[in-house]
């Protein structure tokens, strides 16, 4: 072991008694242990809450989708599902169908009065329902009478309390075609804009949840692809989801099927829709460099103190070591090497303090979250290996770098002059 980090160990972690560690030490310890566990849980819950919001936001929708302008209609082809697939990004292609609908509910009104509320019902393949529903359904009726010609609805948790609905309930659909019934809304006055909707009675077969609440939740209500053609648009569809393999390059695939598709389709990806979103959530980490500096330089000038008041404390020990011959680069080796104990002790508590927390939190949830604010229920977290070398290394060599002043403070130092002190 070479002289200068045996003196200082002996000078960072022990008394002049021998006895215990000085009291200086241990809040320099504990300052960057704390410094450096707020370090790691500020990366991982803005890491967490990017990734959960993002993760929900994308298995809520398909990660592009392939439409013709304007939203109309067509019919569905299947060299179009395999010019989709064809691609070498691509894991799944479906065809989907959306209506535009009022939602009418006489449910929880003692009056007979109906509530009411504007939804997007959305027609899937029996393959794309099962996937999304494996994953969110809640709650499902037991029994359902396929012979009663009425639409099997999935509405989300949020449209479900707003309008009291239950599985089991039945609830009526008004839709209004913009389009040919438009034209007969026009000529024929009041009687042709009623014969112009399109009522349709639908069944509630279960309540999904995926805890995203405004525009979604409470928004989309999900059916079989089938049964919503035979109603509103036999043979017809809205457009084509999609999922593939690299969210990464999912921008340029999007580009790439919609030009292999050609004209009129175009394709957009899930971050273009919820675009706002996801600037949203970009925000949230463009802050973190911010505090991650406020509390970086906090933890630099705790060691700077520190070490400071080392050298006032060990003063007389420094003029004995140059007395006998140590140069004043050896000197400010010792003080550097305090300072790397120091700040690996620190370090090390703090990992082990950040990690504590974070597995505490994430068993038992202790701190909660508004879900329609945040669209989470409580704080996410992430165990990521990176965040917490890339800290550790980042405290450390601050530290070293900052610790310079003292060490070069203390290699200064005359030998009359300490020993006098």
């Amino acid at each position: 072991m070479r002289p200068e980090f045996f003196i200082a160990g002996r000078f960072a972690f022990m008394h002049r008694s021998l006895s215990r560690p000085t009291f200086i030490v241990l809040i320099a310890v504990l300052g960057i242990a704390l410094g450096t566990a707020a370090l790691i849980l500020t990366l991982s819950i803005v890491n967490g809450f990017a990734g959960s919001i993002e993760g929900k936001l994308v298995s809520f929708n398909s990660h592009m989708q392939f439409r013709y302008p304007n939203e109309r209609l067509f019919v569905e082809r299947r060299s179009d599902i395999n010019a989709i697939r064809s691609h070498s990004e691509i894991t799944e292609a479906s065809p989907f169908l959306e209506k535009g609908c009022i939602l009418m509910s006489s449910n929880g009104k003692k009056s007979g009065a109906a509530k009411s509320q504007p939804v997007m019902v959305k027609g899937l393949t029996p393959e794309a329902g099962k996937v999304f529903l494996e994953r969110y359904l809640r709650i499902e009726s037991p029994q359902a009478d396929p012979n009663s010609g009425f639409l099997e609805l999935y509405p989300g948790r949020t449209l479900a309390e707003k309008l009291n609905l239950k599985p089991g309930d039945t609830v009526m659909l008004v839709g209004l075609d913009t389009a040919a019934n438009g034209e007969r809304a026009e000529q024929g006055g009041v009687v042709g804009m009623l014969s112009s909707l399109d009522i349709e009675l639908g069944t509630i077969k279960g309540i999904y949840d995926t805890g995203l609440q405004e525009g979604f939740d409470d928004f989309l209500i999900l059916t079989d692809l089938s049964a919503l053609q035979a109603h509103y648009a036999p043979g017809m569809i809205s457009g084509y989801d999609a999922n593939t393999s690299s969210l990464v390059s999912v921008a340029t695939t999007a580009k790439q099927v919609a030009a292999s598709l050609g004209y009129p389709f175009y394709g957009y990806t899930v971050f273009e829709r919820y675009q706002n979103l996801f600037e949203w959530l970009k925000l949230q980490k463009n802050i973190t460099p911010l505090l991650i500096l406020t509390i970086t330089i906090v933890a630099v000038f705790n060691i700077i103190a520190t070490l400071l008041v080392l050298v006032i404390e060990k003063t007389r020990e420094i003029g004995l070591l140059s007395a006998i011959g140590m140069v004043p680069s050896r000197i400010s080796n010792v003080f550097m090497g305090q300072a790397f104990l120091i700040a690996l002790a620190g370090i090390v508590a703090g990992n082990i303090l950040a990690f504590s927390l974070t597995v505490l939190e994430l068993r038992f949830h202790f701190i909660t979250l508004p879900e329609k604010s945040y669209f989470i229920t409580h704080v996410p977290l992430t165990l990521n290996p990176f965040d917490y070398g890339a800290v550790s290394l980042s405290v450390l060599l601050l530290t070293l770098l900052f610790a310079f002043i003292p060490a070069r403070v203390a290699a200064a130092l005359k030998p009359g002059t300490a020993l006098a002190a």
